[in-house]
């Protein structure tokens, strides 16, 4: 009979294998057998005081035990039996059976982060935020807080008590206490940076705790202590009174969930607040992506993306007052030729201090709330030169009618709406513009083609119109 050389070939290489992985010498010359690293599923077979998380992985949707058997690599935050049988209690559930198999299954992928994360990783990064796999508001993968000024903790729920279990396919962490699926406001309850905020809610009017318990979804914009210590310049938030408390507050949050991503996306524009003005009008945002993230011109995201069940959270250092007209117009770059007109170029007048005030019965008449029709820098451009300082003085009040918060629901439909500026002449506003202006504006020297491009830049204290041509007063009077 004939030998199959490829037959042997093949034993020959199996012969190999089993010698170089299942084999080696100790110092005596005797075989050692090398066991094979055991996966998360696995080790948690062998360990006597998990098993009621591996009755846990069994019974939850999408088959979990498969999952952790992947290559991933997975940290494993692993309840003990004993932390199981609290949160079963707490919980009201008689036992394990009776929690809905899609909830144990979120439940469990909060434990389960797609990284390998070593105690001493923590440690290095002392504080911060990581995913989990449990899903939260949009799909978007929940986030877990970790903490190693005090052992290491997660959302300041579950403490490790024993780190660093190795296994083939990542590690794993036993914890003292299931950790429940995050609100946006635990949190913010669960990071020790942001007591500030958590007691300024509890103290504002309108129940915010309350509100932001709710389905949302939301998306906040979280000042930090140091954020708050600033605004607050050595007054206690308790001192704060809690009406205009609550409106600040407000005005950090959003409707919907507004990512990162989201927002370097758009560049830089508006949104709007949960914070009112004038008329119950919900506040406008200002944001910018070309240096961070920064909102209204002051405030910077530290810490984006913390995702809960009904939000996302933005850390940010600094508290965003409410907004004047002037906040829009120092914060949004298509106006910097406007401010050096209302600064730099017409000292005689102190516009920031007049467009800034907030409340009536001024000595020199004028009041808010104010409504600005912004000219933008291209439309200053395009002046053949921009007037001296008692001209243009004359001009800029002509882009501000006071006393009266007019928004483009104010206006006319299909018609013409006259307002009588600060300069003494009454422009009128046209609706609907001449394509693309919203609305068309004909000014106090009778010129026409001038339109609006964008509405109702809300402010605390009155609304911004932006206009793609400079206003002119009558000069004939």
């Amino acid at each position: 009979m004939k030998s199959n050389p490829n037959f042997f070939k093949t034993i020959l290489a199996t012969l190999v294998l089993v010698i170089s992985f299942s084999c080696s010498n100790d110092d005596n010359g005797d075989p050692v057998v090398m066991e094979p690293e055991q996966n998360i599923v696995e080790i948690a077979l062998a360990t006597p005081e998990l098993s009621i998380l591996v009755s846990a992985l069994s019974a939850a949707d999408g088959d979990l035990v498969a999952l952790l058997g992947t290559d991933g690599p997975f940290t494993v935050l692993a309840p003990t039996n004993a932390a199981f049988t609290a949160f079963l209690a707490s919980n009201n559930f008689a036992s394990l059976d009776e929690v809905p198999t899609d909830v144990l299954s979120q439940i469990l992928l909060n434990h389960v982060i797609s990284a390998d994360i070593t105690s001493s990783d923590l440690v290095a990064a002392g504080a911060g935020y990581a995913s989990t796999n449990a899903s939260g508001v949009d799909d978007n993968f929940i986030s877990i807080y970790y903490n190693t000024s005090n052992g290491v903790r997660f959302n300041n729920v579950a403490t490790v008590t024993s780190p660093d279990i190795d296994a083939s396919n990542g590690v794993i962490h036993i914890v003292d206490a299931v950790i429940p699926i995050p609100s946006i406001l635990n949190l913010t309850a669960s990071n020790p940076d942001f007591s500030n905020l958590v007691v300024a809610l509890g103290a504002a009017e309108g129940n915010l705790i309350d509100v932001l318990s709710g389905d949302g979804p939301f998306t906040v914009l979280a000042p930090d202590n140091t954020a708050f210590d600033t605004f607050l310049d050595g007054a206690d938030i308790g001192g704060v009174n809690t009406a205009v408390l609550s409106q600040i507050l407000l005005n950090h949050v959003l409707e919907g969930v507004v990512t990162s991503s989201d927002l370097v996306a758009g560049g830089a524009g508006y949104t709007n607040t949960s914070a009112t003005g004038p008329g119950e009008n919900l506040l406008s945002l200002y944001y910018n992506t070309s240096d961070g993230v920064v909102f209204n011109g002051i405030s910077s995201v530290t810490t984006a993306d913390v995702v809960g069940t009904n939000g996302i959270i933005h850390a940010v250092d600094t508290v965003i007052d409410i907004p004047t007209v002037v906040t829009f117009a120092a914060a949004d770059p298509n106006f910097t030729t406007l401010v050096d007109a209302l600064t730099t170029l017409t000292p005689g007048t102190d516009f920031v201090s007049i467009l800034s005030r907030t409340e009536g019965s001024n000595a020199d008449g004028i009041n808010p709330e104010f409504t600005v029709f912004a000219p933008t820098n291209d439309a200053f451009a395009d002046l053949d030169a921009i007037p001296e300082e008692v001209v243009l003085t004359q001009v800029l009040l002509h882009h501000v009618v006071s006393e009266a918060n007019i928004t483009s629901g104010d206006l006319t439909p299909n018609g013409d709406t006259p307002a009588t500026t600060l300069e003494g002449d009454d422009i009128i506003i046209t609706l609907p513009g001449t394509d693309p202006n919203i609305a068309d504006v004909t000014d106090g020297a009778g010129n026409t083609g001038k339109g609006i491009i964008a509405v109702d830049v809300q402010a605390g204290n009155g609304v911004i119109h932006v206009l793609d041509a400079v206003l002119l007063p009558d000069t004939t009077n």
